[in-house]
């Protein structure tokens, strides 16, 4: 007779040589990204496709539910937040999902959208959507079966956006994306009746891009990021990527003529990749060594990227050290300009690049477009209009062509829909966070000033990368800061950094 602890094993065993798998599958979709000659992506598509087969036989191999079936009422099932209950828990909740989709649009999908991947790069520098429609229309069609085949309770974005955060509904996120909005669309206006604007000319002059990724390296290696296990790429959009416990990739791209799309992407990318470094690696693939949610991710990243990043206190360290990175383009400008100047709030274009104020208005617009797409309410041919549309209607601004436009990001060629929310819902967390770890630490800019950030990351591994999946995201966001997610802590801290430099 197979005791617990034995058939446990086993399933650990299985999910470890699975996940060998899945971390070959992301090192070819790396490649794709960086290195990868453009003659190569039908074939590597094929191989794409073939990998998340497999993967997907061995994720819903029958041995796996009766595993599962014979640890649930044992005692490594009890506590639902231990190590062995969180990996029967959270493996289960996958099963069932994995399960319910069919082999055929699995592979599907994972071939179509390594092609569109390639198709959208395509349409983007030849600033033609029509490139990519056909295939962005396939794209939608397979989500829209997902959604079905995993089934949904109010609206078929439901299914999709508990693919990247669990037990999280789309009413729920919309009455607070409105209330943010309600919040945020006044301080906006605010800002641009000031009379105040701020110097952003300083960032547009000429920075090598040699230089900014020394000072990428530089800046990530200090906040934590550890590059004897992680490495910095060159790509056509920002991502970060984990290849194994001990191989994170960060990727960023360079812009010689505007200092803050490589530098505050980079950081955004290095949180990221910190909280993946900081699982433990004894459970890798498994889910104590796994990330909680996407949102929960995208905490880190934002946290790293705007709530440190475009702190002044993270400035009065590295500022000395960028001036002589840049002597040219920085040599004549004084400490308060820069940072007014990486703190300018103007509505933009292009969601990477937007300031903390505005970027939330772009990740709504993301958030409403896919409901429409999925739920039928709007067809492809006309998303690019109704994303002009509603460009101008939140942020006052009509693109000028689709590059600048519906084209900017990567996340439907590669068929993550329901991502978008993410950033938004882990925008706020991070502020929740920064909140909780003030009252934990004391004073994080004393901390940064002296350029040490090591306090504050440890606090983050001990409570946040640590746990893994342990938790649910809800449940591990009311454990650290006992708050459910609101967007009052994000809107005070935006408010008091930017009433002195607008005067408001």
């Amino acid at each position: 007779m197979t005791t617990p602890e034995k058939c446990f094993e086993q399933l650990c065993q299985h999910v470890r040589q699975t996940n060998l798998l899945t971390a070959t599958q992301a090192l070819l979709e790396w490649d794709q990204q960086t290195h990868l000659p453009i003659q190569a992506s039908e074939f590597r598509s094929q191989q794409i496709t073939f990998f998340a087969g497999e993967i997907y036989r061995r994720q819903t191999d029958p041995r796996v539910g009766d595993w599962l079936g014979e640890l649930a009422q044992t005692p490594l099932a009890e506590d639902p937040h231990s190590d062995t209950g969180s990996t029967i828990r959270e493996l289960q909740r996958e099963y069932n999902r994995k399960t319910k989709l069919p082999q055929a649009l699995v592979e599907e999908l994972a071939g179509l959208t390594s092609r569109g991947q390639t198709i959208w790069v395509e349409a983007r520098q030849k600033n033609d959507f029509a490139l990519f429609a056909p295939t962005l229309k396939q794209i939608m069609g397979l989500k829209k079966n997902q959604a079905a085949a995993w089934g949904f309770d109010d609206c078929p974005y439901d299914a999709l956006l508990d693919e990247y955060e669990p037990h999280t509904r789309t009413a729920e996120v919309a009455s607070v994306f409105e209330a943010l909005r309600v919040d945020l669309v006044p301080l906006v206006a605010e800002i641009a009746d000031s009379g105040i604007d701020l110097p952003i000319d300083i960032l547009e002059r000429h920075y090598p891009p040699a230089a900014q990724r020394k000072l990428a390296l530089a800046a990530s290696r200090q906040i934590g990021f550890d590059f004897e296990r992680g490495r910095l790429d060159t790509t056509h959009h920002p991502f970060c990527t984990e290849l194994g416990p001990h191989d994170c990739r960060i990727n960023t791209r360079f812009d010689d003529s505007f200092f803050s799309t490589a530098f505050f992407g980079t950081l955004h990318e290095a949180g990221h990749g910190m909280y993946e470094q900081g699982l433990r690696s004894d459970w890798y693939g498994l889910p104590p060594g796994k990330y909680c949610s996407l949102g929960i991710h995208e905490s880190q990243s934002r946290l790293w990227e705007n709530l440190v990043g475009r702190r002044l206190s993270f400035w009065q360290h590295f500022y000395c050290q960028t001036q002589d990175f840049f002597p040219q383009a920085l040599n004549d400008v004084a400490l308060t300009d820069f940072y007014r100047a990486i703190n300018r709030v103007e509505p933009s274009l292009i969601r990477v690049e937007a300031d903390e104020a505005t970027y939330n208005l772009h990740i709504i617009i993301r958030f409403e477009l896919e409901q429409e797409l999925i739920n039928g309410n709007l067809e492809i041919d006309d998303l690019p209009l109704a994303w002009n549309d509603r460009y101008q209607q939140y942020l006052g601004l009509s693109p000028p062509s689709d590059a600048l436009g519906v084209l900017q990001d990567v996340h439907w060629s590669a068929g993550l829909v329901g991502y978008f929310p993410t950033y938004t819902w882990g925008t706020l967390f991070a502020s929740q966070l920064v909140d909780q770890a003030t009252e934990d630490l004391g004073d994080l800019d004393l901390l940064f000033r002296l350029g040490n950030f090591r306090p504050l990351q440890q606090w983050l591994k001990e409570n946040i990368y640590q746990r893994g999946m342990q938790y649910s995201p809800r449940e591990l966001r009311e454990k650290v800061t006992g708050k459910t997610i609101t967007h009052q802590s994000f809107m005070r801290q935006l408010r008091e950094k930017l009433a002195p430099l607008y005067g408001l």
